[in-house]
């Protein structure tokens, strides 16, 4: 990708580099040397520039601290065997961060500085991006308040950041998750569709539950009923029930329009798979579990990219899936989405930013 606009840097003194363990990564733990930072005052976005990774100063009166006006993205870059720098589908990250910022009435991150900021930080620290199957660069754009005001009102300053962390797979094993029908991750009319910092601290406490009794995560149900799954943690879900592949619609404003989720329906058109999005009910699921009907189930993210689920509990009751087969539709998606990622395969929806 050309650069365009010319971003002050100021490198690093000391590369954590030479003393990072690659074989050895703990997601979110380690972080690249460099960060992107930019300033919303006055009505404009100002003084872009990367500087070394480091702690900032923020004042107690801080906004976003009391008010929650933080939003955030998460994606990756890849390593091509032949050195090229991956990213997976950036612009749409930089259009779902604005989908975010409107909800939650904040100003838009002109995509040029998004693209910009992000290709021109990952180039100067293109040696943090790991090799192999599995490996890749988390990306972290995130934005919050910064008028330092005890008044509950939008801000009108704001700060916009990327840094990068090498990671290995998130999950390394299938998961098991368990129907939540009474917390609720989102409601209509709330924030459920934005990627904003409090719909994750709200989820914190029933996942922790779930995971006291044994559970990885959990599949949401709607804040209404409780009767239809909407999410799986932080992942949206993915169901093929005899034959057809069913997923939530994103069109209630209670579900993330997750770009990953959006990646594997095009590539099940693609290839002419069954395919509904709508909801599943708790009763269906529990129906095609008793029957035998379910043939998978997996959530799909960033993170993980395919999450597969071995165990389900539905009101009290553990389900167990069988392993998935090689030519299981997870396993030839997560399969065909990698050889794009890792520059294997042909791109043929031009998801890919080469840098």
């Amino acid at each position: 990708m050309k650069t365009s606009l010319a971003i002050p840097v100021t490198k690093t003194t000391h590369s954590k580099l030479a003393e990072t363990d690659f074989s050895n990564l703990v997601f979110g733990k380690v972080i690249s040397d460099h960060m992107f930072v930019a300033d919303y005052k006055n009505g404009e976005w100002t003084d872009l520039r990367i500087e070394p990774y480091a702690p900032m100063e923020i004042h107690p009166a801080n906004a976003a601290l009391h008010y929650g006006q933080s939003i955030f993205e998460g994606m990756k870059a890849y390593k091509s065997e032949s050195g090229e720098i991956l990213i997976f589908r950036g612009d749409a990250n930089a259009r779902r961060m604005n989908e975010s910022a409107e909800r939650m009435c904040m100003p838009a991150i002109p995509e040029e500085i998004f693209l910009e900021g992000l290709t021109q930080l990952i180039e100067l620290d293109r040696d943090w991006v790991p090799s192999g199957k599995g490996s890749s660069l988390y990306i972290r754009p995130f934005m919050f308040a910064m008028d330092n005001y005890i008044g509950v009102k939008p801000s009108e300053s704001y700060r916009f950041m990327i840094f990068t962390c090498p990671v290995g797979a998130y999950y390394n094993k299938p998961v098991s998750v368990k129907v939540e029908t009474n917390f609720t991750r989102a409601t209509e009319g709330g924030t459920g569709a934005a990627k904003t910092a409090g719909n994750y601290a709200a989820s914190l406490y029933p996942a922790l539950q779930a995971q006291k009794a044994g559970y990885d995560q959990l599949l949401w149900t709607d804040g209404k009923s409780h009767s239809k799954i909407e999410e799986s943690g932080t992942m949206n879900v993915m169901f093929k029930v005899n034959g057809t592949l069913i997923t939530a619609p994103v069109n209630t404003g209670t579900i993330l329009k997750g770009i990953t989720r959006d990646s594997v329906i095009q590539l099940a058109k693609d290839w002419n798979e069954p395919l509904e999005e709508r909801f599943l009910t708790v009763g269906e699921l529990q129906e095609a579990l008793e029957s035998g009907n379910l043939q998978e189930a997996f959530g799909v993210g960033t993170a993980a990219t395919i999450a597969f689920i071995n165990k389900i509990q539905v009101n009290g009751k553990d389900y167990h899936l069988p392993e998935s087969a090689e030519d299981s539709f997870a396993k030839r998606i997560l399969k065909e989405l990698d050889g794009i990622k890792y520059g294997e395969i042909a791109d043929p929806h031009h998801w890919i930013i080469k840098i």
